[in-house]
């Protein structure tokens, strides 16, 4: 199955020692363009994944691409996106999502407060609102063992 993660941290100790065990990812896929283009922090962020799986940064408009040039389709792959809009723009590039995991995105201050770990703007909601109409399932979690946090959210 292919996961996509919303989570403003990106790569850290959640993801390791939590996503990947839950998804079963072979591949991590961190589609952020400024770490696409930072080979010093790939290697220093690379360094923190578990020698298992395979780590690739790609830009986010190069997303789509990538997916569609694997022979595996993309099996068993978590995608972790740093921002609503980058979801937004891999899903608008035609990266097929069914399920979109909102797993952090802090609080600044404008920022409306949806539960403990998701905050969103204005643009992020209306972002969030096209998933909705979009039939993109939004997931609303921290961690895979918690519960759903917010559920029928339109």
């Amino acid at each position: 199955m292919l996961w996509f993660r919303i989570d403003n941290r990106l790569v850290h100790g959640q993801i390791i020692e939590a996503w990947l065990p839950y998804t079963g990812a072979r591949r991590l896929l961190v589609a952020n363009d400024a770490m696409a283009a930072d080979d010093l922090q790939q290697q220093i962020v690379s360094l923190a994944i578990p020698g298992r799986v395979e780590v690739h940064f790609v830009r986010v408009d190069a997303l789509a691409e990538y997916c569609t040039g694997r022979t595996d389709d993309g099996h068993d792959t978590l995608v972790l996106f740093a921002t609503c809009a980058d979801a937004r723009r891999a899903f608008d590039a035609g990266v097929g999502m069914s399920t979109l995991n909102i797993g952090n995105l802090h609080y600044t201050p404008g920022k409306k407060q949806l539960c403990a770990h998701v905050s969103v703007s204005d643009d992020d909601e209306a972002c969030l609102r096209f998933f909705n109409r979009h039939s993109v399932s939004l997931d609303f979690r921290c961690v895979p063992n918690e519960p759903v946090q917010i559920k029928g959210w339109s």
